[in-house]
């Protein structure tokens, strides 16, 4: 997949707004897409509130990533825990948008992407979102970036 135009895709354009109004990355992504699920706007708040932060913090699967994965579940999830074709077919779907996350920024996990050295839990108090944040956090463009691989992928699976 080539380079991947963040002002062309709508719900990218969302998902980046979402973020600057204070969403973790997580929820930006996944109610940039609320046109396309059936739930209401607060289950999705909370429902994908946990995973910002690389799941709460702890700085591992990049939250943006969670979104999109959501946003698949949500779309094209499967709801038989006996149904092994849907299941595989949906984990093949997974691992494909991530891969594409990750070829797009070199990682899914949040601690990579931040380029930080520990590993493990931070801090749970989420920062402020000053001008200073957005100028050393690449949040907002990996929140667009996953918004718009998830767009790509609707798009031609329609």
């Amino acid at each position: 997949m080539g380079e991947i135009n963040l002002e062309q895709s709508e719900y990218a354009k969302k998902a980046m707004e979402l973020f600057k109004e204070g969403y973790n990355c997580a929820q930006a992504v996944f109610l940039a897409f609320e046109d396309k699920y059936d739930m209401s706007h607060e289950l999705a708040l909370k429902m994908s509130s946990s995973f910002g932060g690389g799941i709460g913090r702890m700085r591992e699967v990049c939250g943006a990533v969670s979104g999109m994965c959501m946003v698949a579940g949500a779309i094209y999830g499967y709801d038989s825990p006996t149904d092994h074709e849907a299941k595989t077919e949906h984990y093949k779907r997974i691992q494909e948008l991530a891969g594409i996350f990750r070829e797009q920024n070199g990682s899914i996990v949040c601690r990579e992407l931040l380029g930080l050295a520990k590993k493990g839990s931070d801090n749970p108090e989420p920062e402020k979102r000053t001008e200073e944040y957005y100028k050393k956090r690449p949040c907002v463009e990996l929140v667009g970036m996953a918004a718009a691989i998830m767009e790509n992928y609707i798009k031609g699976n329609e």
